[in-house]
């Protein structure tokens, strides 16, 4: 009969092997515990999905996400941020929304002949290249814990915003866009 005997150090091989492999385990639910993390409370990359955003965004730039700043505080004016689809029957085609916060809480917003109005002053915005074509709009008071958001493209039908769906619970944003990534030849800070 040939039985294998196993020696002391071949034990002692498997156990180091099996500590190894505990060691690797532990490594790899560390990592993927930190990318969840971050990408859940910290920060993620977005896709520009079409031209609301023109001139400031092009279809198919990478942004860099601040999450992060949700949990310190509200978005802030001329921020431009990331936010769920807040009407339930576009969620499927659009899930999230690339737009630009030009009213936070407490401002009245109206658009008169072409103008964007905050708090009865006309708003520059040398961000956009054209009046606002889709005629007047408001005026509207932005509520507690709201913002009112608008695509940059101010051409006529060019953005689904807060002129179409109203005020934005600030509960619906996910972040705010900090940089584009993507194309490199594009890179820069919003």
């Amino acid at each position: 009969m040939n039985r294998q005997v196993s020696t002391p150090g071949q034990a002692q091989e498997a156990k180091g092997y099996l500590h190894e492999l505990w060691d690797w385990t532990k490594s790899i639910l560390v990592a993927l515990l930190v990318v969840f993390v971050l990408h859940a409370y910290g920060f993620n990359i977005a896709a520009v999905r079409g031209h609301s955003m023109q001139p400031t965004l092009q279809d198919g730039e990478w942004l860099f996400v601040n999450k992060a700043i949700t949990h310190l505080r509200a978005p802030k004016r001329g921020e431009v941020i990331i936010l769920e689809e807040p009407l339930p029957e576009e969620a499927e085609n659009r899930p999230f929304l690339v737009k630009r916060v030009v009213a936070v809480a407490g401002d009245e917003v109206m658009v008169r002949t072409g103008f964007l109005y905050v708090n009865g002053e006309r708003l520059a915005e040398p961000y956009s290249d054209t009046l606002i074509e889709d005629g007047d709009y408001g005026p509207t008071v932005v509520g507690a814990d709201e913002v009112f958001v608008m695509g940059d493209n101010r051409h006529a039908l060019a953005s689904a915003d807060s002129r179409s769906f109203g005020v934005v619970s600030t509960s619906l944003v996910e972040g705010r866009a900090d940089y584009i990534m993507w194309p490199l030849r594009e890179a820069q800070r919003l």
